[in-house]
């Protein structure tokens, strides 16, 4: 197992987007920053809450699809963004050993020791499979890929990408596809808008559990930047909150102060914060099949297979380059 770390210049990098982020009208963190170690258990303990659709419906779906579709495309690799703990991974590895060995894995993920222990079970169970450790931002290049045995599948999972909103989501994709051959496919998982058969309250209850895991999950962006840069967020002074945007399509999750407050943030000083005044920490966008398809086109890629549940809540994709 190798690994290629660029967290070098984390410190400033955290920096820079909390001065720009506490700077604009609507205060807002990105998103990326929730995924240190206890970040990334805390939403893996979602993922196995009974309101929490999204992750259950996927894994249903990649087994109805994934074996069906590895053994037309026949990949050789798998280059997993945002890998997390690698458990849907699985089903991938499964279908491509029923074929022929998996060339290799490359999981990239921003948490760089979550992921080393999820590489470190996987290759307790794929022994012969060789896994190159890719932390970095999933945003950046994809230039190992060039190294790996073609063709290469290429997946985005656990409705990632809708915490990209739109130009953001474009750049994540084209730069997915600056990475593709013609012979290579992208594996997207993708929650659905509400509709006829998904209500708005179903999905608004996937952010907002009874047990406060999610609220958990939340406070922990400001635990990390604490941490990491030196602000003193107050985390007993923020309390969660997430709401269905039905104009913009998305999901918004939002950290709201319960009193005025002033934050000391290194190189710009005091921030205050108003009562009631919010942070915005993620946004998770909702598409629909026509929505998705001109998002793809815009960066290159085209929908290739579609297959959705039969309640309309959730979507696997596989793209393949214009």
């Amino acid at each position: 197992m190798t690994t290629v770390d660029a967290g070098g210049g984390r410190r400033s990098r955290i920096l820079d987007d909390v001065r720009w982020g506490m700077s604009q009208s609507q205060k807002q963190l990105p998103s990326k920053y929730f995924y240190d170690t206890t970040g990334s258990e805390l939403f893996e303990a979602i993922t196995e809450l009974p309101e929490y659709y999204l992750t259950r419906t996927e894994t249903g779906l990649l087994q109805r699809t994934v074996a069906k579709w590895v053994e037309e495309l026949a990949p050789a690799s798998l280059v997993e963004l945002g890998a997390g703990s690698a458990t849907k991974t699985r089903i991938v590895l499964d279908a491509m050993r029923i074929g022929g060995e998996a060339g290799t894995y490359a999981p990239v993920d921003i948490a760089g020791g979550f992921l080393r222990d999820a590489a470190a079970a996987l290759a307790r169970d794929y022994p012969s499979l060789p896994i190159e450790l890719q932390i970095k931002d999933i945003t950046t290049e994809l230039d190992f890929a060039d190294d790996l045995p073609r063709s290469v599948l290429f997946a985005l999972l656990g409705s990632t990408l809708g915490n990209f909103d739109g130009d953001l989501a474009v750049a994540l994709l084209r730069n997915v596809r600056r990475a593709m051959r013609a012979e290579d496919r992208f594996l997207l998982g993708v929650d659905l808008r509400p509709g006829p058969r998904k209500s708005r309250q179903q999905l608004e209850a996937a952010y907002n559990d009874d047990q406060g895991t999610t609220a958990e999950f939340n406070l922990n962006i400001l635990r990390v930047i604490n941490r990491e840069v030196g602000t003193d967020f107050d985390l007993s002074g923020f309390e969660h909150r997430a709401f269905y945007d039905e104009d913009e399509g998305r999901i918004e999750m939002h950290l709201v102060a319960k009193t005025a407050q002033v934050v000391e943030v290194p190189g710009i000083g005091p921030v205050h914060m108003d009562e009631a005044e919010s942070i915005r920490t993620e946004l998770s966008c909702k598409y629909d099949r026509s929505g998705l398809t001109a998002l793809l086109r815009s960066a290159g890629l085209d929908v290739y297979r579609w297959c959705e549940d039969q309640e309309g809540r959730y979507a696997v994709v596989l793209a393949s380059p214009v």
